[in-house]
């Protein structure tokens, strides 16, 4: 039975194309003791590739996540060590690099290519739950592993590409700080720091760095708890699935990304039941004794991407300048069973005046509807009516096929849009002659259009006592139509 590595890229998949060079990380799934043969093929699948990105303007942040689920015992008694284990237990995970940017994702899943070059033992004891290094004695144990007990998961041959134009480049790796994992050896040249928490080296001809490996440090999760994880706000105790709270920039107008994530943990937290289906499984009940408060493992990193994507600049000493309002979404993680939940907060700048839009004063020239962003989906049921003033954003937006403008309220935008042909008209060409008309018998004035004439018009058309249809034209309050038939 093979097990081995493969590649899928959160990146482009033009970056998989790429000669691979990157993260040695095996599914370990083991239902059973079958020995299986731990070696690396000759095609290796056990590489991030990163896509070229200038690592010379970024550090290079390393994200591992490995699962590791508890075998099964007799009577859900997962944490008993001497409980009759009736299925094993598993190994799953991934390595995620990001620079620039760009993203790239070796993940734990079953391959064709032999066994994971892995090792996990547990902390206490030193039981080997599974050795990959040696190609020739591969142990799997996963029927000793306990739930709620910390294994050591050392993955080797862990290797980066970023592209050939990064050449020789010195370089920084960079592992999250809040959780327990560890550059623990890296190839000739590079230096591991203090802490274990960055790699700092020069890249080789390719542009690639290898042979690095990484211990990480996990709780065993208890599959058989499905207890979820929820959010409460701590000052009112009740659950939410989203936060609002406000915080003061500086003299600066600066905010740092340590203070948002502090400001989160101040006024919120997660909760979950740790008993099982057996005991009154209840989902995060607060008020009960029985339960676990899940940390956020959303990292300042992630949250320095969020703002970037968010058009919000962070520099080097994650320090930005804040806006009146962002979001920032967190995730909290149990330690019981691995089981997850994101909450989206709001932040509030008291101190940074919410900006205006810059706006401008039209006519609406035929009456018309709000519409929704998608340009179909009316807003309201109130109507502008025409000839009277509204006010808009200063240029129109393409929606579908058309042009809207955004209606502007106390300098602020109101998501509510007007399509721009009842403000500022379409300009038509006139396929005849064309008398311009009051009502239906009547004739605005002696003006008579001319065949190849360019005449804009307002809106849709309006039916007349005829039964024929006109455009209004002229960009006046007077009754100036033009048969629809001439155009």
């Amino acid at each position: 039975m093979k097990k081995n590595l493969r590649i899928v890229s959160a990146a482009a998949a033009a970056l998989l194309a790429v000669a691979p060079v990157a993260a040695s990380a095996v599914s370990v799934n083991a239902a059973d003791n079958t020995t299986v043969n731990a070696t690396n093929s000759t095609s290796d699948y056990s590489h991030i590739n990163l896509g070229g990105s200038d690592v010379t303007k970024y550090v290079a942040n390393v994200n591992p996540s490995f699962t590791l689920n508890a075998a099964l015992r007799k009577n859900n008694d997962n944490t008993n060590a001497n409980a009759q284990a009736v299925a094993a237990g598993s190994l799953t995970g991934s390595v995620t690099a990001n620079v620039g940017g760009v993203t790239a994702t070796a993940n734990l899943v079953n391959g064709n290519h032999g066994a994971a070059n892995v090792k996990v033992t547990a902390v206490q004891g030193g039981t080997v739950v599974y050795d990959g290094t040696d190609a020739d004695h591969v142990v799997s144990n996963f029927n000793a592993v306990v739930a709620g007990q910390k294994y050591s998961v050392v993955v080797n041959k862990v290797g980066f590409n970023f592209g050939a134009n990064n050449a020789g480049k010195e370089v920084t790796l960079a592992l999250p700080k809040n959780v327990d994992v560890k550059f623990s050896a890296a190839e000739s040249g590079w230096t591991v720091g203090n802490d274990g928490k960055t790699l700092k080296g020069k890249l080789d001809n390719n542009g690639t760095v290898n042979n690095i490996q990484l211990t990480e440090t996990v709780t065993a999760f208890d599959a058989s708890n499905t207890n979820a994880v929820v959010f409460y706000n701590i000052a009112t105790g009740q659950q939410v699935k989203s936060g609002n709270t406000m915080v003061l920039a500086d003299y600066n107008g600066q905010l740092n990304v340590n203070s948002i994530l502090q400001a989160i943990n101040s006024n919120f937290t997660a909760f979950q039941r740790i008993t099982t289906p057996n005991n009154s499984e209840q989902n995060g009940s607060e008020n009960q004794n029985k339960f676990d408060t899940p940390k956020v493992v959303t990292t300042v990193d992630e949250i320095k991407d969020q703002l970037e994507k968010a058009g919000i600049k962070v520099n080097a000493a994650d320090n930005f300048t804040a806006p009146h309002s962002f979001t920032v979404t967190v995730k909290a993680t149990s330690n019981v069973n691995g089981k997850s939940a994101e909450l989206p907060v709001t932040f509030t700048v008291a101190n940074v005046a919410e900006p205006t839009v810059a706006s401008q004063t039209k006519t609406i020239m035929h009456n018309a509807y709000y519409y929704k962003e998608d340009g179909t989906t009316r807003a309201n049921n109130d109507k502008a009516k025409r000839y009277e003033s509204v006010t808009v954003a200063m240029s129109t937006k393409k929606i579908g096929d058309k042009n809207f403008y955004e209606v502007i309220k106390d300098g602020k935008a109101t998501g509510m849009y007007i399509n721009a042909d009842n403000i500022d008209g379409t300009e038509r060409t006139l396929k005849h002659n064309a008398y311009v008309y009051k009502t239906s018998k009547k004739r605005a004035n002696k003006v008579v259009l001319k065949k190849g004439d360019k005449v804009v018009t307002y809106g849709g058309t309006y039916t007349f006592k005829n039964g024929k249809q006109y455009y209004k034209i002229n960009n006046n309050t007077e009754k100036t139509y033009v048969k629809a038939s001439n155009f």
